[in-house]
């Protein structure tokens, strides 16, 4: 079965998140989306796990879905017990801050888990709990409850918070979790990193590199995915992930990586931008005010790679880069992807060509336009062949995409298929 999974996204008990972030508005946006299989996301607080258990039924195996009192409507998306913590820890002399996703097979062993984790830390003061535990010590804990449980660090490049971030992370796999690195079998590309980026470093080559969206919003959810063609349930999700079988995990959509907050180099307050080899001519200081810059994703995959750009390991899993429907729209309408023109045409398409992901992915461009208009076509078609120019984003700052060109007249588009 063809399934397109978004594993990471946050509650409304989460800092910074839409309150609208409930169950039932997440499933109404999933099916808008075109994903089968949504992550909870937060499972450890105490509120959002009690939502959970009220809200949800059990489905197939390891899967849940809403209450039939709770949505009425037959197809309903599948949802899967995840959560993400933040480890802050002192290791090898440096202090640590690691954000890891944890995926559990049932509602009795993610009870087991929030049982021991509020022993170690305050799991009601944010749906991402921040614990001074260290990330190998997590995966023992959640083993031990249960073997089929999970653990993937999250967005493993960026800066601040994470397996390989330049601020506080390490230079392997190995180093962060010591001997229980064999229970390490994926890792999440993040927002500022593609597949391709990953596979420089040939230490990688085993590893499956997975990807999600890390919500904080509904119009968020599906903007990064994994498809696969698996069995509709937990076991089936996680040996797709696991075995790296191109013929169950087929492909990641994912941002354009410059797009991701953290790609380049740079410093927010000055709104200094620099690829690594500006980086090095400014011995990594911002020019501006003299402080240090943040050293971004592309500048550490350039520290710990061992391959050229461009190579690619026998075992790469295949992806395709997308930008969300929504910001697509706005581009060629000339306005913010959150304005009411921009919500009518997205609607408009969605609900003749059933979901976001056939219009980015399948809907012939002839459709789209008879649909929607010949701009809004021609946009989809660009993004689809690459054709789109970003600013780079960095320190925290979000990319700037350009879909168009000042100069670039439309033509009418040729029917075609991604």
């Amino acid at each position: 079965m063809k399934i397109v999974a978004d594993l990471h996204i946050h509650s409304k008990y989460s800092r910074a998140v839409s309150q609208e972030m409930n169950l039932e508005n997440i499933d109404i946006w999933a099916r808008k989306k075109g994903i089968q299989v949504m992550g909870t996301g937060d499972f450890t607080h105490p509120q959002w796990f009690n939502e959970i258990k009220t809200k949800l039924k059990p489905s197939e195996e390891g899967l849940f879905n809403l209450k039939s009192q709770i949505s009425n409507l037959k197809s309903q998306t599948r949802f899967m017990l995840t959560a993400e913590i933040s480890s802050i820890y002192s290791k090898g002399g440096k202090v640590r801050r690691i954000h890891n996703l944890i995926f559990a097979p049932s509602i009795e062993a993610v009870e087991k888990i929030n049982t021991k984790l509020d022993w170690i830390g305050n799991l009601k003061s944010d749906g991402r709990p921040i614990l001074g535990l260290d990330s190998k010590e997590l995966l023992k804990i959640i083993l031990d409850i249960d073997e089929k449980c999970v653990l993937i660090p999250a967005h493993a490049w960026t800066p601040w918070f994470s397996i390989f971030g330049s601020m506080s992370g390490f230079d392997s796999i190995e180093e962060c979790f010591d001997e229980m690195s064999s229970h390490i079998f994926a890792i999440e590309t993040g927002l500022s990193s593609d597949p391709a980026m990953n596979w420089r470093l040939s230490a990688l080559d085993k590893i499956s590199l997975i990807s999600n969206s890390d919500s904080h919003s509904l119009q968020k959810i599906g903007r990064e995915a994994n498809i696969f063609d698996c069995e509709l349930s937990y076991d089936g999700i996680i040996d797709a992930i696991k075995s790296k079988d191109p013929k169950k995990f087929l492909y990641t959509i994912e941002f354009f990586p410059e797009e991701g907050k953290y790609h380049y180099d740079g410093h927010r307050d000055c709104g200094i931008y620099f690829s690594p080899e500006e980086t090095k001519k400014h011995s990594g200081k911002c020019p501006k005010c003299g402080k240090n810059l943040t050293i971004g994703v592309l500048n550490r995959v350039d520290t710990l790679a061992d391959r050229e750009i461009g190579e690619k390991p026998l075992s790469a899993i295949p992806f395709k880069n997308l930008i969300p429907l929504d910001e697509i729209i706005g581009e060629a309408l000339g306005v913010g992807p959150k304005s009411k023109k921009v919500m009518a045409e997205y609607e408009k398409l969605v609900g003749e060509l059933k979901s976001e992901s056939k219009v980015l992915l399948n809907a012939s461009v002839d459709d789209i336009s008879r649909i929607s208009n010949l701009k809004i076509a021609e946009a989809v078609k660009n993004v689809r062949e690459g054709r789109v120019d970003i600013r780079p984003g960095y320190d925290g700052e979000y990319g700037k995409i350009s879909i168009f060109k000042e100069s670039e007249e439309i033509k009418k588009p040729q029917s075609t298929l991604f």
